[in-house]
């Protein structure tokens, strides 16, 4: 098997690649009006992780597209984290992966064909791991190499986990710990410490599919998954959307302990700055390293699960008994006034 650094060859890193959510929005306004689609139960114009499509006989079909350039140089682990990242989308909303077609790009001039075919087998790996068929796919020669799936899920229409429908007064709970972007980061600028080479990788590899039991508890009124935009972005996302407040406790917040020696040595994305730069005005006082924690771009992060008061014990029992150990983050709370959309305290 050849070894290269994929890394190298791209300026960017998983979903440290996203565009900024505030240009996001620039690029996707529009003045012209769709076609009124009564199957459309869930499209762009709220702020939810997929398209869903009713099929009848209260089913729908999830869909979602997610790819970006390398977040660590091995190539099998390349594709099965971007695997992973693309399906959890599904899980976010509650479906179940029926189904996926692989995105390839890859500077055919500059990296073998025998490297993109150790991140297809990483993706294979992981769909096989998801029960599903990689079936197919499209490549393009491109500058940078880059992977992703176009994945499709089907859900029960009464178990689907909209952004829009979260309610005030629910626990957060967060099932992944901030920090795999400032371990990439760190890896790129060569200074991540040998003992700590696998530790974003073996969180990433790990698919969210705890979310397709959690969308039939009738006590969680929202969930989504902590991608690019980080914590703040994605739980502003779901206060947006749904018109609330949050407050949350961020001495709660799990995050991965080894990040903080390399935080000290300035190992910050990009990605965490155009994220504070896009919604900071939105949120309230926060020092640096909150900052730089809570916009951190996740790379196929965890699920962030709003539980409805009253029911957090039930949650947690549940969640302990499929392997998560969970507590409550903040919460969420009706909207008031004008202020900021999300506190940490």
């Amino acid at each position: 098997m050849e070894s290269v650094k994929l890394t190298r060859f791209s300026h960017g890193a998983g979903c440290g690649c996203k565009i900024a959510p505030s240009v996001l929005e620039e690029i996707l306004v529009t003045s012209s009006k769709a076609p009124h689609d009564s199957n459309l139960l869930v499209g762009n114009d709220t702020r939810d992780d997929a398209a869903v499509i009713d099929i009848g006989n209260s089913k729908a079909i999830i869909s979602t597209t997610d790819f970006f350039m390398p977040i660590v140089d091995d190539a099998f682990d390349f594709g099965r984290i971007a695997s992973a990242n693309a399906i959890s989308d599904v899980y976010a909303m509650g479906g179940v992966p029926i189904t996926a077609i692989a995105v390839l790009g890859w500077p055919i001039n500059e990296l073998s064909a025998k490297v993109a075919n150790q991140v297809i087998e990483g993706s294979r790996s992981i769909c096989n791991e998801a029960g599903i068929s990689l079936a197919g796919g499209h490549s393009i020669d491109n500058p940078e190499p880059l992977f992703g799936l176009a994945v499709t899920g089907i859900v029960d229409i009464a178990n689907i986990k909209r952004n829009s429908e979260a309610t005030a007064d629910c626990s957060l709970f967060l099932t992944k710990p901030l920090g795999v972007g400032i371990l990439s980061t760190a890896q790129k600028k060569g200074v991540l410490e040998a003992e700590d080479q696998n530790i974003g990788r073996d969180l990433m590899v790990q698919l969210n599919s705890i979310g397709a039991e959690f969308s039939k508890l009738d006590y969680i009124s929202a969930m989504t998954d902590v991608t690019g935009f980080g914590l703040l972005g994605h739980l502003l996302e779901l206060c947006e959307g749904a018109s609330l407040n949050a407050e949350l406790t961020y001495e709660s917040i799990p995050t991965i302990k080894e990040i903080y020696k390399y935080l000290e040595l300035n190992c910050v994305p990009g990605g965490t700055n155009r994220n504070w730069d896009s919604y900071g005005s939105k949120i309230g006082e926060v020092t640096s390293e909150q900052r730089n924690i809570l916009c951190d771009p996740q790379t196929s992060g965890g699920l962030l699960v709003a539980v409805k008061e009253g029911s957090e014990n039930r949650f947690m029992e549940f969640a302990q008994s499929k392997g998560y150990v969970l507590t409550s983050i903040g919460r969420t709370l009706a909207r008031k006034g004008e202020g900021p959309f999300i506190n940490v305290i």
